[in-house]
């Protein structure tokens, strides 16, 4: 079982930076994937920025230059830098891990952005 802590999230005017923390903890894998998803009101949840143990990224197209996701081995935590956030970024963000076959979720962090 892994367990998921999300922090970082709020409100934030528009052109502003967030960043946001997700700590691991359980029994993790020592190869595994970490990343971050978003779900907007009334649409699907979608990739954000995700990344292995050994450091390769991978981002969605639309927000790559403005988001940087990065990760402490360490401490299983991964975080995402999040820069000239726009209203359109306003979502509930939540972390997850690939741990071997199974899927963990975190809890959400709601992310507001302000016009």
């Amino acid at each position: 079982q892994v367990q998921l802590v999300e922090s970082g999230g709020g409100l934030v005017q528009s052109g502003g930076s967030l960043r946001l923390s997700c700590a691991a903890s359980g029994s993790i894998f020592s190869m595994n994937v970490m990343g971050w998803y978003r779900q907007a009101p009334g649409k699907e949840r979608e990739l954000v920025a995700r990344i292995t143990n050994g450091g390769t990224t991978n981002y969605s197209d639309s927000l790559k230059g403005r988001f940087t996701i990065s990760r402490d081995n360490a401490k299983n935590t991964v975080y995402l830098q999040m820069n000239s956030l726009k209203p359109e970024d306003t979502a509930v963000y939540y972390c997850n891990i690939r741990n071997g076959v199974l899927n963990y979720w975190g809890q959400g962090t709601q992310v507001t952005v302000s016009s």
